[in-house]
């Protein structure tokens, strides 16, 4: 049935126009937008006709946001590990001892797969109701080829599931390495075993490496993404979270679609990366959950780089929630709440393309029809209220779903 959302308030709608425009209705059949016109004139159009009517009553609408970088299964969690790095224990000294990414791991092999899907389900509507309508998910807490399969296995279901956002799965086997076992070894098994399990399998758009000093170094990531690249998949990379790696340079020379964290990258790789195509993506939330600065955001628009934010949900960063992301960038990094918007709407759809070829991140004829209600008048409230969620409902693939 032809839906129809009329009277809205100001349309932040992303398109290339970059334009606000207010008493609109927006047109719906099936699961894209086929006009966007004049509010009254469109009701006296269809006044007739059998279409469903939303009112929205002059709120704001903004596209669905995008969450570019999520890792979304994993069991257990880390919440003394804060306290740890207050009393002077590093990222890496928490790991060596038995803490970090494989503590997650063990607790990760022992959840059922039914319990992998309902903690899946339950994070998906959260990020839902934070306004998120396509997220891109990543493997990486199984780090054998048996779990990591089986972690992919549950991003694939979850993605089938109605009425929650939709799912662009990645392959994150380098994430870390198990005890007793060298990079070196494992790197040979993800290439020899794992790898080619994965790309049979077809569970996996996109391939991602944590490449950092201290776990996989530059050599063994570009084996691991070249060799991903060979199989078809999307390439994306961890890069110079906690100092200055080298991974940037890297991830130019491979033109990957995405380089993450990129905190500590030097401003003049940021500029080569773009020139070579390489997204910038910000997670501002991790240094937030360790107290760290953030980087300097302004400092790459002055430059014209596009770049995306995102959540970077896992043990470490327990955040779900993109509109408080937005508030960090806005709220405390002065950062204009339309460029916030940008970088997880029309930028991270860049990034995670859908399966359907239909665009999102806009609102536009022809883009699928996934956008948020605000509960405010103004647009700029989807990043203004860090203490509980700005959206009033959302439609998510052209049907309404109320919050």
């Amino acid at each position: 049935m032809r839906t129809i959302f009329f009277n809205t308030g100001p349309l932040a709608t992303l398109d290339d126009n970059d334009s606000i425009g207010t008493a609109k209705a927006i047109i719906i059949d099936d699961n894209s937008i086929t006009s966007i016109g004049d509010s009254a004139e469109v009701m006296e159009e269809f006044k007739s006709s059998d279409c469903k009517f939303v009112d929205v009553s002059g709120k704001a609408i903004i596209p669905g946001l995008i969450d570019a970088h999520n890792h979304l299964l994993w069991a257990g969690d880390r919440f003394n590990e804060h306290k740890l790095r207050m009393d002077g224990m590093s990222y890496s000294e928490i790991a060596a001892s038995g803490g970090g990414i494989m503590q997650t791991v063990t607790q990760t092999r022992k959840a059922s797969y039914d319990q992998l899907l309902e903690i899946g389900k339950q994070r998906l509507q959260e990020a839902l109701r934070n306004g998120c309508t396509f997220l891109e998910a990543k493997s990486g807490y199984g780090l054998s080829t048996s779990e990591e399969l089986r972690l992919l296995e549950v991003q694939n279901e979850l993605d089938m599931v109605s009425n929650l956002p939709s799912i662009h799965s990645t392959w994150m086997g380098a994430h870390a390495v198990t005890q007793g076992k060298s990079y070196a070894e494992y790197t040979e098994e993800i290439l020899s075993d794992q790898l080619p399990k994965v790309l049979d399998s077809g569970l996996a758009k996109s391939a991602d490496v944590f490449c950092e000093p201290g776990w996989f170094s530059i050599e063994q990531s570009e084996q691991i993404l070249c060799e991903s690249r060979k199989g078809g998949l999307d390439l994306r990379m961890h890069i110079d979270e906690f100092s200055n790696g080298g991974g940037g340079e890297l991830a130019s020379d491979l033109k990957v679609v995405t380089a993450d964290h990129a905190h500590h990258t030097p401003l003049d790789m940021r500029i080569e990366m773009m020139e070579n195509g390489v997204m910038t993506g910000f997670l501002p939330g991790t240094p937030y959950s360790n107290g760290e600065d953030w980087p300097d955001f302004n400092e790459a628009s002055d430059h014209n780089i596009d770049y995306t934010i995102a959540t970077d949900f896992n043990p470490n960063c327990h955040i779900n929630n993109l509109p408080f992301i937005g508030s960090l960038l806005v709220q405390r990094n002065n950062v204009d709440p339309y460029s916030a918007l940008v970088s997880v709407t029309r930028n991270a759809a860049k990034t995670t393309p859908r399966s359907d070829g239909l665009v999102h991140g806009k609102i536009e004829v022809g883009a699928v029809a996934n956008f948020n209600i605000l509960k405010s008048q103004h647009w700029e409230s989807w990043c203004m209220t860090p203490g509980s969620s700005p959206i009033h409902s959302v439609c998510l693939e052209g049907n309404l779903v109320d919050l």
